[in-house]
């Protein structure tokens, strides 16, 4: 499956004041304990699948990588619309998370984490070279690098 890539140099548009960035991951701390591992690892298809076909929840992008320390990174319209999302007893996070907390937390055999950041657009830089869509471009615009975005610190505003 190819991407079609743009050459050049590109930058992201976000079209909001604030970009909220959310870092998740787990990591199979006892590989072998395979039952727990394919458990944990099995609940996030169904959030993101969910995530996708509800685009009223907030979620503006994702891109994932997987290995014995998997990472998910997405851009979110706001802190509230994550949280909402974590919270909502109709959507397919808050009882995976319940369970994992009471059968999981404290074996040791897979361990879980997030980031959350909530950064305002002018204090955030993006450049892609040669690249598909992708990060923050992907998630909200994506413009060709021109004047006034030609260096790093133009594109941060200072």
């Amino acid at each position: 499956m190819t991407q079609q890539v743009f050459p050049g140099r590109y930058t992201a548009a976000p079209y909001s004041a604030d970009v909220t960035v959310f870092l998740i991951g787990m990591r199979a701390n006892r590989w072998w304990d395979l039952r727990r591992v394919w458990w944990t690892a099995s609940k996030m298809p169904p959030m993101l699948q969910h995530l996708a076909t509800h685009p009223d929840s907030g979620m503006l992008g994702v891109h994932s990588w997987f290995g014995r320390t998997t990472i998910l990174l997405s851009y979110w319209e706001s802190p509230e619309h994550l949280q909402r999302f974590a919270a909502d007893r109709d959507a397919p996070h808050l009882q995976p998370w319940r369970d994992f907390m009471r059968t999981l937390q404290g074996t040791g055999s897979v361990g879980v984490w997030h980031e959350t950041y909530q950064v305002p657009a002018a204090d955030l830089e993006t450049v892609y070279v040669d690249m598909p869509l992708f990060g923050l471009a992907a998630a909200t615009a994506h413009a060709p690098v021109g004047a006034g975005t030609k260096t790093a610190r133009q594109r941060l505003g200072r």
